[in-house]
């Protein structure tokens, strides 16, 4: 038997959960000290931007696949972005056994 309540996922449910997911990652990364966290935050929030382009693609031109094609684009950035981010966060480490970033002031006058 079909319920005559038939619920849809709309562009409205995506965006919600999109907006959670980039605010839930902003403010990690202005609230969290430790610069690994600020890393996965900034990765929630590039994740929160995929949802948005695919959810895009899906609505607004569907047998486009222009949403997809941005979003692996977009992963493959953040990708190198962890790397290069984990690679300094290392060396940082390394040299002064912390990872906080009110540790970080090389650059204060």
């Amino acid at each position: 038997m079909i319920n005559s309540l038939s619920l849809s996922i709309g562009i409205t449910h995506f965006l919600v959960l999109s907006s959670l997911l980039f605010g839930i990652g902003l403010f990690g990364a202005l609230a969290k000290r430790n610069a690994v966290m600020v890393l996965i935050c900034i990765e929630l929030m590039l994740n929160a931007v995929n949802i948005n382009l695919v959810a895009f693609n899906k609505f607004v031109t569907p047998l486009a696949f222009i949403g997809q094609i941005w979003a692996i684009f977009v992963i493959t950035v953040a990708a190198a972005e962890v790397g290069v981010g984990l690679a300094i966060i290392i060396a940082i480490y390394r040299n002064r056994l912390s990872v906080e970033l009110d540790d970080f002031d090389w650059l204060k006058w």
